[in-house]
């Protein structure tokens, strides 16, 4: 189901509030071995409310031609896709027009995604106050969120080519 509903497409920055992304490996129902995630997702804390930073994030993501709900965008099948991922000395950094985040990358990420060349990326409209950037989350709770029906139905999924640095 894809979301299509009237959204105000007015992107203010300052209502995303704490934006994080979160990296785990694991298995995906339609790949075999190890999946690489990202989850991109605002805590909710922008001045104006978690409602003002749920619909910042949608709107960057409708700006950005990305739509919300189980519908998966192939970046590496649209050479102008908005959405890129460059993976570097232990980071993982998305980028996107009007957004950078970095995050760093566990071993077995790197590991899953030397072996697959890509990364499956969620970027949520759904506010996770409870996840604080650069403190840990346990694997209960990144299951509860990631996994919730809400959390994925008010995200973007992609699938992103992984690119490095060029020496």
């Amino acid at each position: 189901m894809t979301s299509t509903s009237s959204i105000d497409t007015t992107f203010r920055a300052a209502d995303l509030g704490t934006l994080a992304v979160i990296a785990w490996s694991g298995e995906h129902a339609e790949e075999e071995g190890a999946t690489p995630f990202l989850l991109a997702y605002s805590m909710g804390d922008s001045p104006a409310g978690p409602e003002a930073s749920e619909a910042a994030v949608r709107a960057l993501l409708s700006n950005n031609g990305l739509t919300i709900g189980t519908t998966v965008h192939d970046g590496s099948r649209h050479p102008s896709f908005p959405v890129s991922l460059l993976v570097e000395a232990g980071q993982a950094v998305v980028s996107m027009p009007l957004l950078n985040a970095q995050c760093p990358v566990p071993p077995e990420w790197l590991e899953a995604a030397e072996e697959t060349g890509t990364a499956y990326f969620l970027f949520t409209a759904r506010p996770w106050p409870t996840a604080t950037p650069g403190q840990p989350v346990t694997e209960s709770e990144l299951q509860k969120f990631a996994g919730d029906e809400e959390t994925l139905n008010a995200a973007a999924h992609c699938l992103l080519p992984i690119r490095r640095i060029r020496t």
